[in-house]
């Protein structure tokens, strides 16, 4: 029985065709690991960006709900809001912000609400061929005022 083990091929023998399959295995999985993260790092990055986006938006229609003007109607105040007032608070809150954030409208529709539009365009944090580059963003918001 022991010369029958002898005979066969020794452990350290292989097939000569399988040579490398497991470098190159792992050289797959290696740069399909890499592509992963870079594409999850840049989708982090981009709901990151709207995020922000969302609070530049929702902190310049507080700002424009700032802008109200009060007028006496039937002996009680109100306040009324303008467009005007509304692109005046809104447009100085966003250039303040800076980033590459712009305001594309600030209008109160009803005298009592301001709906500001700002947009912004996302660039990835690192080089993949799978995200594109220049994203376009936009966020609206809408703020009312209101005298208690």
């Amino acid at each position: 029985m022991i010369r029958l083990l002898r005979r066969r091929a020794p452990a350290t023998e292989h097939d000569p065709d399988d040579e490398g399959s497991v470098m190159l295995l792992t050289l797959g999985y290696a740069i399909l690991a890499i592509a992963v993260i870079l594409v999850g790092a840049n989708a982090a990055s981009l709901y990151l960006a709207q995020k922000q986006l969302d609070s530049v938006a929702d902190a310049a229609a507080l700002a424009g709900a700032d802008g109200f003007s009060l007028v006496l109607r039937e002996g009680e105040p109100r306040a009324i809001l303008t467009s005007e007032g509304v692109r005046s608070q809104a447009g100085a809150l966003v250039d303040i912000a800076g980033s590459g954030v712009s305001l594309v409208s600030a209008t109160a529709p009803d005298g009592v609400s301001a709906r500001v539009t700002v947009v912004a365009t996302w660039h990835p944090i690192l080089f993949s061929l799978f995200v594109p580059s220049g994203v376009p963003l936009d966020a609206t918001a809408t703020s009312r005022t209101a005298v208690d």
